[in-house]
């Protein structure tokens, strides 16, 4: 049996694309660890906070998100899909006077998108919406 020059470059071309899949990170032990690090370990509840993310985008290389927290020290934005999971953190100082925010974010897929509140008593609480991506942000 003789090796092409066209089989070699696609045997190649396998291997290499099998090799960057299977070293792709685990993005949910980044959210944890994204998550851990901001809480400091404590235990997160859902509630008291408000996240507003649209539910389908059609262009996640803009995707607008809003968040309000009354009695928030700082608030966490995390896409869970993304290979950066973390992407914004808005802190407050005692003179705030509101407890919110908006950026614009970017998505790779259909995801969920994450708020966690750091409360000024100490306490986290947490909201999350799913976003619906029909174009990825970051190239597909």
């Amino acid at each position: 049996m003789t090796l092409s020059r066209r089989d070699f470059v696609i045997g190649a071309g396998c291997g290499v694309a099998f090799a960057s899949m299977s070293s792709l990170p685990a993005y949910a032990s980044l959210v944890e660890d994204s998550i851990a690090a901001f809480t400091g370990g404590a235990d997160v509840v859902s509630g008291d906070i408000v996240l507003d993310a649209p539910e389908i985008a059609e262009n996640g290389n803009t995707v607008p998100i809003e968040v309000s927290a009354p009695g928030a020290a700082s608030i966490m934005l995390l896409a869970t899909g993304n290979p950066v999971p973390a992407v914004a953190t808005f802190n407050f100082g005692p003179l705030s006077g509101s407890r919110s925010g908006n950026t614009r974010i970017r998505l790779i897929k259909t995801q969920e998108v994450m708020a966690i509140a750091k409360m000024e008593d100490g306490s986290f609480r947490s909201a999350q919406a799913t976003v619906k991506v029909t174009i990825g942000g970051c190239g597909g």
